[in-house]
This record gives C-alpha cells, structure tokens and sequence, in this order.
C-alpha cells in the first residue's frame, strides 16, 4: 500500500488481471457546467456538516469531454430511445383493471416531479424502504391488477427513467430518519465493509480513491443521482442495483440480490451522500 497526496492506491487482483490505483487525483475539467435543454444540472455542491466528503461531486464530471457531451442533448443521449418506450408505457392500459398509469396519475410531468428525487423512502402501507422499482410494481399489483416486471426488464428501465426525466435538475433529497434510519444505518455498514476475495468496501475506490485511475477508468464518488444509466459499456440502460452487482463481482465477492434489502439499504445511504446534486436520469456513463 502506498500513499499518494493523502490517498491510498491499492494494488489488487480482479478478474485475472492486475488493477492498480494510479496517484492521478484530478477532475476531468473542474470547471465543466452541466446543461441541459437550458436548464443548469448541479454537478458539485458543498458538502453539509457531518458529511465524509468535502465536496459532492457528480460522476458526470469524471467523464470525458465525449461522454459529457452524450448527456447535454437528449437528440444525442441514447437512453432516450427507452424514456420515448416509458411514455408509451405510460399510456398503456394493462392488468385486469384495464387501466394505465395516466388513467390515475394523469400527467408524469407533474404527478411524478420530484419523486426520483426522493427516492428510496418509507412505504407506509407496505412498512418498508422502497426503491423506484418497488413502487412501480406496487402500483402494478394494487392499481392495474398487472404482474410486476422484472428488475431490469426493458419495461422496468423505461419506466424509471421515464419518471426519473421528471425530476431531473431536481436536488435529491431523502429522507434517512424516522423508520427509514434503520435501513440509512445498514447502508452505511455495507458502504464501509471490506467483502470479497479482494477485501474491499466501497469507500476504497469511492471516497479514498475518487480521482484516480484504476487503469482506463476514472473513478468517480460514485453518486447514483443519474440512474437508471446508459453505460457504454453495457451498450445500454441499467439500474443502479445493477452496477453495486457490477462493482461487488468486480472485488470477487458474492452480490446481494437486486431489490434486496441489502441493496435498498446501500441505495438509500448512498442517494443521502449525493445530497444535493441535481437528478440527472438518464445519465450518460463510460
């Protein structure tokens, strides 16, 4: 282990091959602006008191100039292609009620502004956090008598970029007390526990290393405010449960179930670090 600047870079195994940390702690143009449309994106903020970061920083802005300008022009962003199959989906009577979203909610651009933003929450009805996803299958079963879609179904992922759009430039904004404290709690033991073959938690890339380079990619705080993504790497959309599965087979551990506990847990400690910064769904990513 070496220590570069204040930062530790590790040296570690992953996937048969050799991944190191190099000591490169700079920001892909610190003074890079978000726009979109018109509307300023809050890529950095301030971090409040009691933070572990100093400053809230965006993944968009550890990308390069190429990625950057995929998510300045919906024309030219590739998840619109699944937010355009989320309108439609909108629309779309489905179950044994035979009813669609906009027969209750009418309207997405104002029934669902905000509500990425506040996401996971306390579900009153059903006692426990849910996700996104949670609340759309939900509402699947209790409202349309329709059957729940799978994770990462490419119905579920034009859903919830569909209604995430609807909140972007929005500050996320969750609520971690109340019955919710318990699960803000277990996220943050998940973020700071060392797991796997490689012993490591998410604190070692994205709070000790962001900044840094783990061979070509350059690591990020890892904010989840502009998920569902599109990856290049995937050559498509994917939920954030999808890349915490990414990351923890990355380390050789074994991964939590997507919309586990575990991950609802992990979403919901991770959504309160990136307090602040605007929702950017759907987010470009390399």
């Amino acid at each position: 282990m070496t220590n570069y600047t204040g930062r530790t870079t590790a040296v570690a195994l992953a996937t048969g091959l050799v991944l190191s940390l190099a000591a490169v702690p700079s920001i892909a143009d610190e003074n890079a602006e978000l726009s979109i449309e018109g509307e300023k994106i809050v890529t950095k903020v301030a971090a409040p008191e009691g933070h572990p970061l100093d400053e809230i920083l965006s993944g968009w802005r550890f990308r390069s100039d190429e990625t950057q300008a995929l998510q300045t022009d919906d024309f030219d962003n590739p998840a619109f292609t699944s937010v355009d199959y989320g309108a439609e989906l909108w629309e779309e009577e489905a179950g044994t009620s035979g009813k669609s979203c906009a027969s209750c909610h009418g309207d997405a651009s104002e029934s669902m502004k905000g509500l990425r933003a506040s996401m996971p929450k306390w579900h009153d009805g059903e006692e426990t956090l849910m996700t996104l996803e949670d609340h759309i299958n939900w509402s699947r079963k209790e409202h349309q008598g329709a059957d729940p879609w799978k994770w990462e179904s490419a119905e579920m992922l034009a859903m919830t970029a569909f209604i995430g759009l609807q909140s972007r430039g929005m500050p996320v904004n969750v609520k971690v007390d109340g019955p919710a404290e318990e699960w803000f709690n277990k996220g943050k033991e998940l973020y700071y526990t060392r797991v796997g073959q490689l012993d490591m938690s998410c604190s070692n890339c994205h709070e000790d290393n962001y900044g840094n380079m783990i061979r070509a990619d350059h690591l990020s705080q890892g904010q989840i405010n502009g998920f569902p993504t599109y990856r290049l790497k995937w050559q498509g959309l994917g939920s954030m449960h999808r890349r915490f599965k990414g990351c923890m087979k990355n380390i050789r551990a074994t991964p939590f179930k997507p919309g586990g506990d575990e991950f609802t847990s992990l979403e919901l400690y991770l959504a309160w670090r990136g307090s602040g910064l605007s929702v950017e769904t759907p987010a470009v990513r390399q």
